[in-house]
């Protein structure tokens, strides 16, 4: 069969169509009652019937990708992964307003379509998707030679969701005394992979590392982890959210001001939560001082809860693996890290 023009050109309309053949079962497994389109249509169909009933219904939407990560599973071909951290990211980054995530889209774009791989990339976001009860709604997949490196893949996504006005989280209310928990992170999450594969490039990335328990590369594709069920807990026991902080770029420093009333700051202190190894492993490796590790990375915190301390004991009975890290104080939005770290 001879190839066509636009195959010639770099662009291979059937190994698209065999990529949407691929994922689609797993793409209609995260469909919601709510969603009224198909696979293929041109527009995501989404019926608000639920969302009107609230009574002042607040939409809440954040876009993000999953930077250089997206080198560690080209090294690692390991394409199964970094779908479900785009989901998760983009779940926790609306969560921190109180929002319920509805529907996702996503958006993979490669020089050449591999079918197999990229179906892979999506299955993983449809994973995340389902897994959080998020519609997959719709998304695009790009083939465009010349723009991207052979191999490489880009991967990003929106989510929408929705949350009563009444009940935004948005740490108006935080004052001093009150007490900040943590929940861990599986690893670096999606950040600070420019700086990490720079470190561990030179290493092994295959073989078992006694110091992770695991191999470089498995420490490092670990999955974003979603905090949406834990922070759905603690609202069950009606305990009083004041603030949420998703620990991304810019680590601890630079993420929990963003949610701090003026005139307050945070006392983090350190060696109250085990820091992942991975982390100790970028830094000795790197010689990377302890004020940039805690700025890039997020170094073991994944999300930061913040309540009064009339609600602090409620806090860990209600989730087994939430820590105690510091308390909020009189300040110019301003995170110190206090105490000796761990040896």
């Amino acid at each position: 069969m001879t190839q066509s023009h636009y195959a010639q050109a770099g662009v291979n309309i059937d190994a698209g169509n065999q990529a949407v053949n691929l994922m689609k079962d797993a793409i209609q497994r995260t469909y919601t009652p709510q969603v009224l389109s198909d696979t293929g249509n041109f527009g995501g169909l989404f019926a608000l019937d639920e969302v009107l009933k609230l009574n002042a219904p607040v939409l809440v939407a954040s876009t993000d990708g999953v930077g250089t990560k997206t080198k560690v599973a080209s090294r690692l071909n390991r394409w199964n992964t970094i779908g479900q951290d785009l989901v998760n990211h983009c779940i926790n980054d609306i969560l921190v307003q109180g929002a319920t995530p509805l529907f996702f889209m996503d958006y993979v774009a490669t020089a050449k379509l591999d079918p197999v791989q990229i179906s892979d990339v999506v299955k993983g976001i449809a994973l995340a998707c389902e897994q959080n009860g998020v519609a997959l709604l719709g998304g695009e997949t790009a083939e465009m030679p010349n723009v991207y490196h052979d191999g490489e893949i880009d991967v990003a996504g929106t989510i929408v969701g929705v949350v009563e006005r009444g009940k935004l989280i948005d740490g108006k209310t935080i004052q001093a005394g009150d007490l900040i928990f943590s929940l861990p992170s599986s690893g670096l999450h999606t950040n600070g992979f420019s700086l990490a594969r720079k470190v561990l490039e030179p290493l092994d990335w295959t073989t078992h590392h006694d110091s992770l328990g695991m191999s470089i590369g498995e420490a490092l594709i670990a999955v974003h982890r979603p905090y949406l069920h834990e922070v759905n807990a603690l609202k069950n026991a009606n305990i009083g959210i004041k603030g949420l902080a998703h620990i991304t770029g810019g680590g601890i420093i630079e993420n929990l001001p963003r949610i701090l009333p003026e005139n307050t700051g945070a006392h983090i202190t350190k060696n109250t939560w085990q820091v992942p190894p991975i982390f100790t492993l970028i830094q000795t490796i790197g010689q990377i001082d302890e004020a940039e590790m805690y700025r890039v990375f997020n170094m073991g915190l994944g999300m930061l809860i913040i309540v009064s301390p009339d609600d602090g004991e409620r806090v860990t009975s209600t989730l087994k693996e939430a820590v105690q890290v510091g308390e909020i104080v009189i300040g110019e939005r301003h995170v110190s890290l206090i105490g000796e770290s761990a040896s």
